[in-house]
C-alpha cells in the first residue's frame, strides 16, 4: 500500500469531515507509546502474536494519525513529500 492507498483506506474507513483536536491528541499519545516500544527495544518485524506494544505496531499508529490528519486538512502526503524533498535537497546539498 502506498501513500495515496493509505489515506484513501482511512478516509473510506475514518469518514471524520471536519478538523478535531482529538486527531492530534492521539497522535501525540501514539507518539509517547513509540517512545515506550523503542525504550523497551521491541525491535524487528513481529508476528500477529507479538504485536501488540511493538515498535512496528505503533509506528503503523503514527503513521494512521498523520495520514487521518492529512485527510482532514487536505492535504496529499505524497505531493508534500515531493515538495519537501525538493526544499530539504536544496537545503541540505543532497
Amino acid at each position: 500500500m502506498n501513500l495515496v492507498e493509505l489515506q484513501a483506506h482511512i478516509q473510506a474507513v475514518d469518514t471524520l469531515d471536519r478538523p478535531d483536536p482529538g486527531y492530534f491528541l492521539k497522535l501525540v499519545e501514539e507518539v509517547g507509546e513509540l517512545s515506550e516500544a523503542i525504550r523497551a527495544e521491541k525491535v524487528g518485524q513481529p508476528t500477529l502474536s507479538e504485536l501488540k506494544g511493538s515498535i512496528a505496531e505503533e509506528l503503523v499508529d503514527v503513521l494512521y494519525y498523520v495520514a487521518a490528519l492529512a485527510n482532514l486538512y487536505q492535504i496529499d502526503l505524497t505531493t508534500t513529500f515531493e515538495l519537501k524533498e525538493q526544499l530539504n535537497k536544496i537545503k541540505y546539498q543532497r
